[in-house]
């Protein structure tokens, strides 16, 4: 199950490129798995490592100021390209929480809300301000704010389920076995129902 996000505090890390796609943050060759375990090794892939495998110490996630961050800001439509589940799992993986864009692309979004990682959408000028240089925020889901580390405070959209699902970091799956016990008190009625309908 996802972890809950309620409200948190962390410092952000920078990453001001418009278009980044998902072959961007998780390269076609690592989708064969179907496990999340070591995928935040290969996010950003083709970006953060040379092509014998060791780091490119200039890249933002390879320094030492990203660790510990859960808080990703990006450029404009960030997760563009093909649908894949492995994107929003790679980001979980390395330990965000939350990506920050003035826009995003509608199959990354709901993929991120589905699996855990939350999509804020900001205006263009809180977007700028955040861009400037790394800071701190708070994300306040239940208000469904964010608070930047000069005191300004704005609003972002999410829908109410996905959002009581984050807030119980729970999934669709978890949602539906929450409801078990009605679930199956309707079967039974339904299934007393037909078999009356049979004897008649």
């Amino acid at each position: 199950m996802p972890e809950k996000i309620i409200a948190f505090e962390s410092k952000t890390v920078l990453l001001p490129v418009d278009n980044i796609d998902t072959d961007q943050i998780i390269p076609a060759r690592f989708l064969k798995t179907i496990s999340k375990d070591g995928l935040g090794d290969q996010l950003f892939f083709d970006w953060r490592y040379e092509a014998d495998g060791s780091p490119k110490a200039d890249f933002v996630l390879n320094t030492e100021a990203a660790k510990g961050c859960a808080v990703l800001v990006a450029g404009d439509n960030f997760g563009c390209g093909s649908s894949r589940e492995h994107a929003p799992w790679a980001l979980t993986q390395f330990g965000f929480k939350a990506i920050i864009s003035t826009s995003f692309a509608d199959i990354f979004r709901n993929n991120s809300l589905k699996n855990g990682l939350l999509p804020i959408i900001v205006p263009k000028e809180a977007h700028e301000k955040l861009l400037g240089a790394p800071s701190t925020v708070k994300v306040d889901l239940e208000a469904r704010t964010l608070t930047l580390e000069d005191g300004t405070s704005v609003e972002f959209p999410i829908d109410d389920f996905s959002r009581m699902c984050l807030l119980e970091g729970i999934d669709e799956l978890g949602f539906i076995l929450k409801h078990e016990e009605q679930i199956a008190a309707y079967e039974a009625r339904r299934d007393s129902t037909l078999d009356t309908r049979a004897l008649a």
